[in-house]
């Protein structure tokens, strides 16, 4: 992959980027030319692996553990980006965590966690990230988000909920950010086709992926590297003008009615 101009020299943070949809952005960004802090919480041997993928296209890799859900993790993991960069360009807030139940039995500490990961994780990493680019004079961050924001999924109202806060944080955010020079815009994938999403298929229902691969109108599921093409549009110039929107990436799959 050529590098990008537009990219090269610029410092970006993706959460959650030791695997899947996070991973695929890491290395992404790197291939157009900037510089990646891979974030992991509980699996450290993917987020080096990731990272040494990341030097290995010529670009400087930092990992740092940080349990999102909780403030001063979210502190520290600035903390080493300003320490070991001094700014930062692009924030990318990919980790996501959640229990799925129905509505009638979803318990206190499912729904926190899956709020405090998903959503609170944001702002709070937003205000720092925000700060950060201002000192070099802007930037763009773009959340991860999904379908099951406006739609009813199984079993996914915590999740579900939590993205709706995301995405209404995003528009906030991005009339607030507007002035620092700072975009903020959102992606929401649908069924994205990821060595988990694979590895539960087959030990679970197999015809879910066929399935539904038939009801997508683009003939095959998202891949992690589609997300990641899009979120890169949306850090580049030529997406300036798009401010406080998510862009659905499903292959048409929400379109018809069921």
């Amino acid at each position: 992959m050529p590098t990008n101009p537009a990219f090269e020299g610029k410092i970006a943070l993706v959460t959650g980027s030791g695997r899947g949809i996070g991973r695929a952005i890491a290395l992404h960004l790197a291939g157009l030319g900037a510089d990646v802090v891979v974030n992991f919480h509980r699996n450290e041997a993917p987020a080096n692996e990731a990272a040494a993928q990341i030097r290995a296209l010529g670009r400087r890799a930092l990992v740092v553990k940080a349990n999102l859900s909780k403030p001063e993790d979210i502190d520290a993991l600035f903390d080493a980006v300003e320490q070991a960069f001094g700014g930062l360009d692009l924030f990318i807030s990919n980790a996501a965590s959640g229990f799925n139940r129905p509505a009638m039995q979803q318990k206190v500490t499912g729904w926190d966690w899956t709020m405090n990961v998903n959503a609170r994780a944001f702002l709070f990493a937003g205000q720092r990230a925000a700060a950060l680019m201002e000192k070099r004079g802007g930037g763009s961050i773009v959340a991860i988000s999904s379908p099951g924001s406006r739609r009813v999924l199984p079993d996914y109202v915590a999740v579900g909920a939590s993205k709706a806060a995301l995405e209404a944080l995003v528009r906030y955010m991005a009339v607030e950010l507007a002035p620092k020079n700072i975009s903020v815009n959102a992606v929401a994938p649908g069924m994205v086709l990821t060595d988990a999403l694979q590895h539960f298929a087959t030990l679970g229902n197999p015809d879910v992926i066929p399935h539904a691969i038939a009801k997508t109108p683009a003939g095959r599921l998202v891949t992690p590297e589609d997300v990641a093409g899009v979120v890169a549009f949306l850090c580049s110039p030529a997406a300036f003008m798009i401010r406080g929107q998510v862009l659905t990436i499903d292959g048409g799959y929400t379109l018809p009615v069921p």
